[in-house]
């Protein structure tokens, strides 16, 4: 299984968890599994056309799967998974 790390405000669907595991050959079928169990999730990762959305960056193993294959990046057990939303503001 992968571990899946979750942001702050994404841990309100996970019961509060920072870390979930999941299963799946790529990044859209991990989401998929997740959505089994932590219902809501995949909608705040992926917009309606099944792509990530925009503000949210997945890493596999530190890597930004933009730069991969996308939601098609593949995953295997024991892969490090980690949600980051996009921080902007400033001055």
């Amino acid at each position: 299984m992968s571990k899946v790390r979750i942001p702050t405000p994404l841990r309100k669907l996970t019961k509060g968890l920072a870390e979930v595991d999941g299963t799946g050959a790529t990044v859209k079928a991990l989401f998929a599994d997740l959505e089994t169990r932590y219902g809501g999730l995949r909608e705040k990762v992926f917009d309606d056309s099944g792509e990530i959305r925009r503000f949210i960056n997945i890493f596999v193993n530190g890597e930004d799967v933009r730069y991969a294959r996308g939601a098609e990046t593949s995953v295997n057990a024991n892969d490090e998974i980690s949600i980051v939303p996009a921080i902007a503001g400033g001055r």
